[in-house]
């Protein structure tokens, strides 16, 4: 009998604490996968680690030492599959991390983001200045966020905790600024930071065209749920990312929709001008 039969056929408290460890660490890296949305490598992981329990299983429990080579095969793949991951997934690795150790982001000021009439207005301010950029191919990120952001991106850029207006976007993503190759953070009616490094998606799908701030703007939206809202500077037009999804070709009322719903308004919950 080897060691898995006899690890197996010996249950107690140790064997049990032990495979629900296993268990946790599965679960853990299953919730990686599917906040990066990495599907695919998700169920190839799984499918690889269910080959080698089964495999595992029947090995022990077979007195001619049945499928050896088989579970030799899979454990050797399943750390080499498991080190070509961390390779490949460092950055993401290490953000998942940061996000479990401190999971409560950056506070974001507590106070002063304003009523429904002010947030009406800097629904108006955000849409100005996206139009204005358009016009004049200046490009543009500029994420609206309900909640919180995590901490690292914040201080990846400059606090600035300034009301928000049309000509303080502009200005901040004026080419000659230093600071108008980031994103700026914006909750309510105060810009929070400006030039902020956000992740990049890795979906390997997307279009060619699509620069740096498209795939910004996807990237932070499929590990938040914040609104990215983009002016390409090739062609200005004026594109939004959601959930991990990008839209592009926004009119105005549908960018209008966009900001109220990250917002909280309603057209039953102001009056319409």
């Amino acid at each position: 009998m080897n060691e898995t039969a006899v690890y197996l056929k010996n249950l107690d408290y140790f064997v049990i604490v032990d495979i629900l460890v296993a268990i946790a660490l599965i679960g853990l890296c299953s919730a990686f996968f599917l906040s990066k949305r990495s599907i695919k490598v998700y169920f190839l992981l799984l499918a690889l680690i269910l080959c080698y329990a089964l495999a595992a299983v029947i090995n022990a429990f077979t007195d001619n030492a049945a499928l050896l080579l088989t579970v030799t095969v899979f454990r050797y793949l399943l750390l080499f599959s498991l080190v070509g991951i961390a390779v490949v997934y460092q950055s993401d690795l290490k953000n998942f991390a940061q996000k479990i150790a401190a999971r409560k982001g950056k506070s974001l000021f507590t106070e002063g983001f304003g009523s429904n009439d002010e947030l009406e207005e800097a629904t108006a301010e955000i849409i100005t200045a996206a139009q204005n950029m358009a016009k004049q191919d200046i490009g543009a990120l500029i994420i609206l966020t309900p909640t919180t952001v995590d901490s690292h991106i914040l201080e990846s850029g400059t606090t600035l905790d300034a009301k928000l207006s049309a000509p303080l976007l502009e200005s901040i993503f004026f080419t000659k600024t230093p600071l108008h190759d980031g994103a700026v953070v914006v909750k309510g009616n105060r810009i929070i930071a400006a030039g902020c490094f956000l992740p990049l998606t890795q979906d390997v799908s997307l279009p060619q065209e699509l620069g740096t701030r498209h795939r910004a703007a996807i990237g932070i939206t499929e590990e938040s749920d914040v609104l990215a809202i983009v002016v390409s500077e090739e062609t200005g037009i004026i594109s939004i990312a959601k959930k991990g999804k990008l839209i592009r070709y926004m009119t105005i009322e549908k960018l209008k929709d966009e900001i109220r719903r990250i917002y909280g308004i309603s057209p039953l919950q102001t009056n319409e001008r």
